[in-house]
């Protein structure tokens, strides 16, 4: 349901690129034609590293403005047009999300059987200008902060840290535009909060000025 939001996107040329991070290429026949595919393979045992994922997509992707999407969110069909008319009036580190609708079980398994819902009645929770989940940046701004922290492993704190250096460049501090998360089991680390370890990593480098962390990251690249 969500790379269909993705394909109904109005009025701009996309790429969408689906990278897998798994042990075994489980997703890859279930794709449609339209979407490029990336197998990042892992032992079972290893926690999930999103960071990791965003930024060998980056690596692959063609165009000129990335957009970091999470899997469970569901976009608006000007959503691609938007963010680009920010990028050509000079915008290089753009979120334009406003509202989060977060579903319920139930009323996500009617959306993925194709109905419609209000979704002033039928959301769980509304948040207001989450970080993460979907961001976009210009591929020369995601380079220069460095990409995204791959030290961030199993849930939590990478997206608060990733948007931290995107404002050291010319970044949208206000969104507008709504979007529907889907409903799913939460993630194991989820569940610890505070405890988890990628949140208490991201507090850790919370205490390092933005621009120092970029630096670490760009030097971090170099030397592989």
């Amino acid at each position: 349901m969500t790379l269909r939001s993705i394909a109904a996107q109005s009025s701009v040329p996309i790429e969408c690129i689906v990278i897998e991070q798994s042990h075994a290429r489980e997703v890859e026949q279930a794709l449609p034609a339209w979407v490029r595919y990336l197998h990042q393979p892992v032992l079972e045992t290893d926690a999930y590293n999103r960071a990791k994922t965003f930024n060998a997509g980056a690596l692959a992707a063609r165009g000129r403005i990335l957009i970091l999407h999470d899997n469970d969110m569901l976009v608006p069909e000007r959503y691609g047009a938007e963010i680009v008319a920010h990028a050509d009036a000079g915008w290089e580190a753009i979120d334009l999300k406003r509202f989060i609708f977060y579903l319920r079980q139930e009323d996500t398994a009617r959306v993925l059987q194709d109905e419609r819902l209000r979704l002033d009645e039928r959301s769980e929770v509304v948040i207001q200008n989450l970080h993460g989940g979907s961001v976009a940046i210009t591929r020369h701004a995601y380079d220069a902060i460095g990409g995204l922290d791959e030290s961030f492993v199993g849930w939590g704190g990478e997206d608060v840290e990733f948007w931290e250096r995107a404002n050291t460049r010319r970044a949208t501090r206000f969104g507008y535009l709504p979007i529907v998360h889907l409903w799913h089991a939460p993630q194991a680390e989820k569940v610890q909060g505070n405890d988890a370890p990628a949140v208490r990593r991201y507090n850790d480098l919370a205490k390092v000025p933005a621009e120092e962390r970029i630096a670490r990251l760009k030097d971090r690249g170099e030397q592989r």
